[in-house]
């Protein structure tokens, strides 16, 4: 043990009452203690007891600031995947409305050339229907007594008129 420990304390087995040997000392001899190197000692042990206490203090201080701050990290961390999410569905959403679009788009277009193409068909078919089947006209007028006809049949770039006067039957 260091000299300056071992003031205040008592040998045992000596029989001498508060006697502690320094080195170079016989027995015998003793220095009375030095009341400033026991000040400066508890001095000494008083700050060492108040740094201790900082320095737990500060550690708990940084704990409490490390917990805080991990937290604030966290939080930051979550927000940042939720925009990512956020982000990415809105990005797969537009893609599938623009998707949506152009395949009505190209329905559309689909619908209206085979539109166009089933009005040139029955132009066509209405043409040739007409020219080849022909087309009846006619009027006719009834009197008391007879039936006037007249009927014109188109058929094609001909025309055929037909004028006729059927006389009724008269009983008595």
């Amino acid at each position: 043990m260091p000299p300056e420990l071992l003031l205040g304390l008592r040998a045992v087995g000596d029989g001498a009452p508060d006697r502690c040997l320094q080195g170079g000392e016989t027995p015998g001899k003793r220095k009375p203690p030095d009341e400033e190197q026991e000040a400066i000692k508890i001095q000494a042990w008083w700050r060492g007891t108040l740094v201790r206490r900082t320095l737990l203090h500060a550690a708990l201080r940084a704990a409490i600031i490390q917990r805080w701050w991990r937290r604030v990290r966290v939080t930051l961390l979550e927000r940042r995947r939720r925009a990512a999410l956020h982000s990415s569905v809105r990005e797969a959403w537009a893609a599938v409305r623009l998707q949506s679009w152009v395949r009505m788009w190209r329905v559309r277009q689909r619908y209206s050339r085979l539109l166009h193409a089933v009005r040139i068909i029955q132009g066509y078919w209405r043409w040739h229907s007409c020219h080849t089947s022909g087309v009846f006209r006619g009027r006719y007028e009834l009197t008391a007594n007879q039936l006037g006809i007249e009927l014109e049949i188109f058929l094609g770039s001909q025309i055929c008129r037909i004028t006729d006067c059927i006389p009724f039957p008269i009983k008595n």
